[in-house]
C-alpha cells in the first residue's frame, strides 16, 4: 500500500476512535422544573443557559424539563429519573424528614444545591366572583393544584389548618395545571386559583388581561396565620400594588423559597460548577428573570437545613466566602 493509502487508513482509524472518546466526555444533566408559564421553567432555564456556556470546559449538558412540580420533582429525583429539581422549601423539608405530604416516608437521599427565588402563596379570583376574602371560597370552585405541585400540598395544609372555618368539603375543588388556570378563569371554569409562585409572573399576567382578577389577602386569617407560626419554612411577604393590570392594592400573604435540590449521587464536580457558574455571573443571573431582582448571594443560602447541602454546593459557597 503506497503512502497516501496508508494515510487515509490511519485517518479512518483516528475517526473511529474519536467518536467515543468526544460522546463518554459528554454528560447530559436534566432539570425537573413546573409549568412553563411559571418561574420554574424559565429558573431551570438561566441555571442551563450559564452551565451550557461553559459546557467545553465542564463536559456539561444541561437541558430543562417541564413537570407537574414540586413534589414530582423530589419524587423523580428519588427513583433517579430527574438528575435535578426545583422545588418550594415546604416541600423539600417534608420530603427530607418524612413529614406533611411524605408522613413515614422520607427521601433520605435529597440533597440541597442552592436556594432561589422566595415565592408567595396567591389566591388569584374573578372580579365578578364574590370573593373579597378567605371566607368568601364557601361553595366557589377554586383549583387548588394539580396533584404532586407545589400549590397543592400548600393548599391542602390551608385548608387542613382552617377546617373549622372553610374545609376542602366547603368548595369544589378543582386540580388543573398552573398553565391552564388562566383560561379556566376567563371560561368560568373556575372562579379562583391559588399558585405559589415568584413575581411577577407570566401566569397571572395572562389572567389579568384576559378577565378583571383579584388578589386576596391571607394574612388576616387566624388558621393561616397559625399555620406560618407552626412551620418553620414559611414567611410573610407582600405582592406590590399595580404588579398585575386591575390590581391596585398590595396583597399580603405567605410563602417559601424554591430550592433546587438533587440526589446525594449526584457527582460532587457538577454541583459544584452548578453553583460557582451562578456565583461568577451573579449579575447575570439576576437579570435573567425579575423574580430575582433582589436577591443577594446570601439569599442562595436562606430557607432550607445547612445539614442538607451537597458537598459540591458546600465547596462551592465556602471558596466563595459565603459559608
Amino acid at each position: 500500500m503506497n503512502v497516501k493509502g496508508w494515510s487515509a487508513v490511519l485517518a479512518l482509524i483516528t475517526l473511529v476512535l474519536c467518536f467515543p472518546v468526544v460522546s463518554s466526555a459528554q454528560k447530559f444533566i436534566t432539570i425537573g422544573t413546573g409549568s412553563v408559564t411559571g418561574v420554574y421553567y424559565p429558573t431551570g432555564g438561566a441555571i442551563c443557559r450559564l452551565m451550557n456556556k461553559e459546557r467545553k470546559i465542564t463536559g456539561v449538558r444541561c437541558t430543562v424539563e417541564s413537570t407537574g412540580g414540586s413534589v414530582y420533582n423530589v419524587n423523580m429525583i428519588k427513583k433517579g429519573e430527574l438528575d435535578f429539581g426545583i422545588a418550594q422549601s415546604d416541600v423539600v423539608y417534608q420530603a427530607f424528614t418524612g413529614t406533611g405530604r411524605f408522613k413515614g416516608k422520607p427521601i433520605k437521599n435529597l440533597r440541597v444545591v442552592m436556594s432561589i427565588h422566595p415565592e408567595l402563596m396567591t389566591l388569584v379570583v374573578r372580579k365578578d366572583s364574590g370573593i373579597k376574602s378567605f371566607y368568601d371560597l364557601k361553595g366557589k370552585t377554586i383549583n387548588i393544584g394539580n396533584p404532586g405541585s407545589g400549590q397543592e400540598a400548600t393548599s391542602r395544609a390551608i385548608f387542613e389548618y382552617c377546617k373549622n372555618v372553610v374545609s376542602l368539603k366547603d368548595i369544589t375543588p378543582e386540580y388543573l395545571k398552573a398553565s391552564e388556570c388562566p383560561n379556566a378563569l376567563k371560561d368560568r371554569k373556575i372562579e379562583g386559583y391559588f399558585y405559589m409562585v415568584g413575581h411577577p409572573t407570566a401566569n397571572i399576567k395572562d389572567a389579568a388581561n384576559s378577565v378583571d382578577i383579584d388578589l386576596i389577602n391571607l394574612d388576616n386569617v387566624p388558621c393561616i396565620k397559625k399555620l406560618v407560626e407552626d412551620k418553620p419554612y414559611y414567611a410573610w411577604g407582600t405582592i406590590p400594588a399595580k404588579m398585575y393590570r386591575g390590581v391596585n392594592h398590595p396583597t399580603n400573604t405567605f410563602g417559601v423559597k424554591a430550592i433546587l435540590v438533587t440526589s446525594d449521587k449526584m457527582d460532587p464536580k457538577i454541583v459544584y460548577n452548578m453553583v460557582k457558574v451562578i456565583l461568577d455571573n451573579f449579575d447575570t443571573f439576576k437579570k435573567m428573570h425579575p423574580a430575582y431582582k433582589h436577591l443577594t448571594k446570601k439569599d442562595l443560602l436562606k430557607g432550607f437545613d445547612k445539614s442538607m447541602m451537597h458537598p459540591g454546593a458546600v465547596k462551592a459557597f465556602k471558596e466563595a466566602g459565603l459559608l
